[in-house]
């Protein structure tokens, strides 16, 4: 899990993204237009990330491809997210 993470939040270019879409679901679930607005970034760059993520496993959602599908973290990220935290520690 450990290169998967790296590779999902530091070696690619839309990794940081991913990395606040994670920390923001890490405190509380939320639907594609609530990250869209909390992070201000596009709805449309929202939806790719997100689709990175589960395609991942990182994170899992409420429904089939659903407007309005809430988004949480997966058991997997939950148990890694101190992984995570010390990469984006590692990269500041």
């Amino acid at each position: 899990m450990d290169k998967l993470i790296w590779w999902i939040f530091a070696g690619t270019s839309g990794g940081p993204n991913r990395a606040r879409i994670v920390k923001a679901l890490n405190k509380r679930p939320y639907n594609a237009h609530q990250l869209a607005e909390k992070l201000d970034l596009n709805y449309s760059t929202i939806r790719h990330h997100l689709k990175i993520l589960i395609e991942n496993h990182m994170i899992t959602c409420s429904g089939e491809n659903k407007y309005g599908n809430m988004y949480f973290l997966s058991t997997k990220m939950e148990e890694n997210y101190n992984i995570l935290s010390e990469i984006l520690k590692e990269l500041s």
